[in-house]
């Protein structure tokens, strides 16, 4: 049996304002179903590049919830990685920040995020974990779909999808 070498993901920022420039970073010039494939495929191949772990790969539009993407990355995944992606893909929507960006800006502190916003008993709809990333367009305001990635850390959760951003909104600079 041959050992696979993983590339890790790197750190995400933890400062609210590094993270505001990541989802600044991250704005794309157009967004189709072909773009979503374009990502998609992108993130399950550096998922599975990165740790053994399944991890689940979504990508939805905003205003019709209607999928364009979604996979598992290996065998494992359960039904509520799907749980978390509405949850994460939910609080992208209703705050139009990343999850990562909610989870600081909140110091992790579910209790004080669901006091904030008055959630009560639909705090659960919500997760403040990294994995849910707004899809932005430049010239188009507000947020046009939802990257959510749900298996790994949160911290990894998130940061791939960063990575993968970036990387792809370079190929298109080449």
């Amino acid at each position: 049996m041959s050992q696979q070498s993983f590339v890790q993901i790197r750190s995400p920022p933890k400062d609210l304002d590094a993270i505001a420039a990541e989802e600044e970073r991250c704005i794309l010039p157009h967004f189709t179903a072909d773009t979503a494939w374009e990502l998609g495929t992108r993130l399950r191949d550096r998922l599975r590049r990165a740790s053994p772990n399944p991890a689940v790969v979504n990508i939805t539009l905003a205003n019709s919830a209607q999928l364009l993407f979604h996979c598992a990355t290996g065998r494992g995944t359960q039904a509520d990685n799907d749980t978390w992606v509405a949850r994460k893909r939910a609080a992208v929507l209703r705050w139009g920040k990343s999850t990562w960006f909610l989870h600081n800006k909140y110091a992790g502190n579910e209790e004080a995020f669901r006091a904030k916003f008055m959630l009560g008993d639909r705090a659960g709809e919500y997760a403040i974990h990294g994995g849910g990333f707004p899809v932005r367009v430049k010239d188009v305001e507000g947020v046009v779909g939802v990257i959510v990635v749900s298996g790994l850390t949160m911290q990894e959760d998130h940061e791939v999808i960063v990575e993968v951003l970036e990387e792809y909104l370079q190929s298109l600079n080449k």
